[in-house]
C-alpha cells in the first residue's frame, strides 16, 4: 500500500519539486497552495507517476483551516505518514521600515503554520506508530541576514520547534528533522531578488553575485533536486534513528 504525504505550498518551487520526488518514489499526495491552477498540477502528476492525488488551498494564517488540512486529507487517504511543512513567504527591508502586518504573517505562515500542522497530524502518527515530519527551514535557521527580521526569526524557530518534537515523538517512532537549504532559484528567490535590489541599489545580477552567493563556499544556487533527495532519505522507514536534525545544504555557507 501507498504511503501518504502532505506538503504545504507544493504546487511551485521547493514544494513542487519534492512533490514530484515523492511522487516518483509511490507516494500518494496531498498537494496545498495557493496557485489557481494547483489542481491542475496535482492532476498532472498523479496521471503521470500513477498516484493518488488531491489539492488544498487552505490558508495557513488560519490555525482552523490547517486543522481542517490535516483531516481532510486523512479523510480522502485513510492515513497520513509523512507531513512536510515546506510553505513559506518572505519580505525584506531594514526593520524601521518593516510593516508590521508583514512581520506577523510571514511568522504565521513560516513558524507558526508548522506547530499547527504538526500538531494536527500527531494524533494520526502515534496511532500508525509511524510518522515522519519534514520542515523546511533555511540555512537562514542558522545563520542571519540583514533585512530580514521576520524570516530570520521564523526559520529560526522552526529549527527548535524541530528539536522539541523529535524528543516527543521518539517514543512513538515519529521523527522531525529539517532541511536548510540555501538559495535555490525559485519564484521566492527571484522575488528576493528583485527586493533585495532596491534594498541595495544594486542590479539583480549584482545582488545574486555579491549579496546572495557571496556567502556561499560553492558559487551556485542550490540544485532542487538535492532537498527532494534529501526530503525522501527523510521519510524513509529505515530513518528512525534519524531525528532532530537540521540538514544544511547551503553551498558550504555556514562552513565559514
Amino acid at each position: 500500500m501507498n504511503k501518504t504525504v502532505l506538503i504545504t505550498g507544493s504546487t511551485s518551487g521547493i514544494g513542487l519539486g519534492i512533490a514530484r520526488q515523492f511522487a516518483e518514489a509511490g507516494y500518494n499526495i496531498m498537494f496545498h497552495g495557493l496557485e489557481t491552477d494547483g489542481a491542475e498540477i496535482a492532476n498532472q502528476i498523479g496521471e503521470k507517476y500513477n498516484v493518488k492525488v488531491a489539492f488544498s488551498n487552505a490558508n495557513l494564517l488560519q490555525s482552523e483551516a490547517i486543522e481542517g488540512l490535516v483531516n481532510e486529507t486523512i479523510k480522502i487517504f485513510g492515513e497520513l505518514h509523512v507531513l512536510v511543512n515546506n510553505a513559506g513567504i518572505q519580505f525584506v527591508s531594514p526593520i524601521e521600515e518593516f510593516p508590521n502586518s508583514k512581520y506577523e504573517n510571514i511568522i504565521a505562515i513560516n513558524m507558526n503554520a508548522v506547530f499547527y500542522a504538526s500538531k494536527a497530524v500527531w494524533k494520526q502518527m502515534k496511532k500508525q506508530k509511524f510518522g515522519r515530519i519534514i520542515n523546511v527551514s533555511s540555512v537562514h535557521g542558522i545563520r542571519a541576514s540583514e533585512f530580514k527580521s521576520a524570516y530570520v526569526t521564523a526559520k529560526h524557530g522552526v529549527i527548535g520547534m524541530t528539536k522539541v518534537l523529535a524528543l516527543e515523538g521518539a517514543p512513538f517512532n515519529i521523527t522531525c528533522n529539517a532541511i536548510c537549504p540555501g538559495y535555490v532559484k525559485t519564484p521566492l528567490v527571484e522575488g528576493q531578488i528583485k527586493d533585495q535590489a532596491k534594498v541595495h541599489h544594486m542590479t539583480e545580477d549584482e545582488v545574486v553575485e555579491k549579496v546572495m552567493l557571496k556567502k556561499q563556499a560553492v558559487k551556485q544556487f542550490v540544485p532542487l533536486e538535492a532537498i527532494a533527495d534529501m526530503a525522501i532519505l527523510l521519510a524513509k522507514d529505515s530513518s528512525t534513528t534519524i531525528t532532530g536534525s537540521s540538514f544544511v545544504l547551503d553551498g558550504g555557507w555556514s562552513a565559514q
